[in-house]
């Protein structure tokens, strides 16, 4: 069995995962992910009890229990790299023994749940409503670093949207996963339903623009106008193809859920959202 090097997985002198500085033992199989570690507090704010806090750069984690259910909060900051460490290192602390570096003859499945912001891009997913990543297109090209990547991706769909968008053959090229199926139904079946696009950036890679123009100013208005077997892209984040994408290829169930604050659409946005989130956070908790 092959024994992971230092190099490959760093470990700390008192035995945490290097970035999250967790041990086995404080990590619970259900876990809810934020970008903020602010929200992470909020979201243990409606925990029974809490076990465990802890704070290593941006990943702060507080493990405890809600309604009897051990669950784990923790924040994994912006963008599809900061994902690559946060889910390598949860499935790491699940299934490698950090002691001998092998891996675990029993698998341990993580469910994972991202809870985000997000701008919609249709009319139909307002400021304030809630949309769940039922498959979900990366701009990073993170899933072709990893053998397997391109088994679980939508080549006909990604093809299609290249096609209608005319996109740049520059940038990556964009790719499709779909979250968990069972997940997505059990999350997310009263709310909107899509593709949701991880974007590489904040402002250019989603189409604003402020002293640096954009390659193509019309690039929302043909995503917005692009379907495909009765999808449509509903939002525009920053992270849910990484997480969708990572534990599909490692056997994890995970989606992600959106509050809408923007709508890219209405060309409207909403910066105090944060009285809307908590009814997010506690849908997920029941349903998790």
């Amino acid at each position: 069995m092959r024994i992971i090097s230092p190099d490959q997985l760093p470990v700390n002198e008192d035995g945490s995962i290097f970035h999250l500085h967790l041990r086995p033992e404080q990590l619970a199989e259900k876990i809810i992910l934020v970008g903020d570690p602010g929200r992470v507090p909020l979201v243990a704010s409606f925990f029974d009890q809490i076990e465990y806090d802890q704070q290593s750069r941006e990943f702060r984690t507080i493990t405890g229990s809600y309604k009897g259910k051990r669950i784990t909060a923790l924040s994994h900051g912006i963008g599809c790299d900061n994902l690559d460490i946060v889910v390598t290192e949860l499935d790491a602390l699940a299934n490698i023994d950090l002691e001998t570096r092998k891996e675990k003859a029993m698998f341990t499945p993580l469910t994972m749940v991202r809870i985000g912001t997000s701008g919609g891009l249709q009319p139909e997913c307002p400021i304030g409503s809630y949309v769940l990543s039922e498959i979900s297109m990366g701009m990073d090209g993170l899933i072709f670093f990893y053998d397997g990547g391109e088994k679980i991706t939508d080549d006909e769909l990604a093809q299609a949207f290249t096609k209608h968008t005319q996109w740049n053959g520059r940038v990556a090229t964009p790719y499709f996963v779909a979250s968990d199926k069972e997940l997505v139904e059990r999350i997310g079946f009263d709310m909107y339903k899509g593709i949701t696009i991880s974007a590489s950036g904040f402002y250019g890679p989603q189409g604003r623009w402020v002293r640096l123009k954009p390659t193509d100013p019309d690039q929302n208005y043909k995503i917005e106008s692009f379907e495909y077997k009765k999808l449509r892209v509903t939002n525009y984040e920053m992270e849910s193809a990484a997480l969708a994408g990572l534990a599909r290829l490692m056997g994890h169930q995970a989606v992600t859920a959106c509050l809408i604050i923007a709508n890219r659409h209405a060309a409207t946005m909403n910066t105090d959202y944060k009285g809307a989130f908590p009814d997010l956070i506690t849908k997920v908790l029941d349903r998790i």
